[in-house]
C-alpha cells in the first residue's frame, strides 16, 4: 500500500470560495468532474464492540476503515475500499463490488467469494466471520477536487457532510442525512505523496484555516449517538 500525506482543516464558506477561486489559476479539476464537484457517498462498517470508532478516537497510531463508496449515486461503479493510516501518512487500495454484492453487505449479509475476488473483499470477508465486522454508518458529501500531476497533489474542498445509521437507504436517492458541521463550515484536505509545490502552498497560507484530525466516520457516528 503507497502511502501518502493527508492534511485536514475546517474552512468557512467565504474562505472556501477564495481558496477555490486562487487555486483555480494554478489546478485542474479531477478530469472525472462534472459542474466542478461530485457527491460521494459512504459506507463504513464497524464491529458489534465498535472497535474502528474507539481507535478513532483514541488516536492509534496505525488503524484501518472498511468501506464501500459511491459516486453521483452510479450504482454501476461501487467500490469497496479499505483506508489505513501511520505514523500520519495515509494509504487505500480498492476493488470493484458488484450491486448485488452490495445488496448483500448492506442487509448484513455474506456472500460467496469468487476465485478471482481480490485482497479486499478476501479481507472484509475473513473480518466478517472473525470479527463480526458488518456496515454501520453511511456518510455523504459533495467534494470539488483540485489536482496537480506535480508532486502528485490533490486539495478537496467536502460540503453538506452529513450521515445516517439508516444503512439500508444506501442505494436511496437521498438518505435521512445528519449534518456533520455547522452550517457554512466545510472540510478542506490537502493530499500529496512527498512534496507539494510552493506556488500551492503559498495560496493555501493566504487564509488562517483550523488544522484538524477530523473523521467524517467518527463525527457522525457521534451525530447519530446524540440524535439517535
Amino acid at each position: 500500500m503507497k502511502y501518502r500525506v493527508e492534511q485536514k482543516y475546517i474552512i468557512t464558506e467565504e474562505k472556501l470560495a477564495y481558496l477555490k477561486y486562487k487555486l483555480e489559476q494554478v489546478m485542474q479539476y479531477d478530469e472525472h468532474t462534472k459542474e466542478q464537484q461530485y457527491r460521494i457517498r459512504s459506507l463504513y462498517f464497524d464491529d458489534m464492540y465498535d472497535s474502528y470508532l474507539e481507535e478513532n478516537e483514541e488516536g492509534n497510531d496505525f488503524r484501518e476503515k472498511y468501506r464501500i463508496r459511491t459516486y453521483n449515486n452510479q450504482l454501476q461503479k461501487i467500490h469497496l475500499e479499505i483506508k489505513a493510516k501511520e505514523r500520519g501518512y495515509t494509504s487505500k487500495v480498492k476493488e470493484e463490488l458488484s450491486k448485488e454484492e452490495c445488496e448483500f453487505l448492506m442487509h448484513r449479509k455474506h456472500w460467496s467469494l469468487k476465485e478471482n475476488d481480490g485482497f479486499v473483499k478476501q479481507k472484509l470477508y475473513a473480518l466478517m466471520l472473525m470479527r463480526r465486522i458488518q456496515p454501520v454508518q453511511i456518510v455523504e458529501y459533495d467534494r470539488v477536487p483540485f489536482v496537480e500531476e506535480n508532486g502528485n497533489v490533490r486539495v478537496t474542498f467536502d460540503k453538506n457532510i452529513v450521515g445516517t445509521g439508516e444503512v439500508t437507504t444506501f442505494f436511496d436517492d437521498i438518505i435521512p442525512g445528519i449534518p456533520l458541521l455547522p452550517t457554512g463550515h466545510h472540510i478542506l484536505e490537502v493530499k500529496y505523496d512527498e512534496f507539494i509545490p510552493d506556488y500551492i502552498k503559498q495560496i493555501l497560507n493566504e487564509v488562517h484555516v483550523t488544522k484538524t484530525a477530523f473523521s467524517k466516520y467518527y463525527y457522525a457516528r457521534k451525530n447519530q449517538n446524540i440524535y439517535g
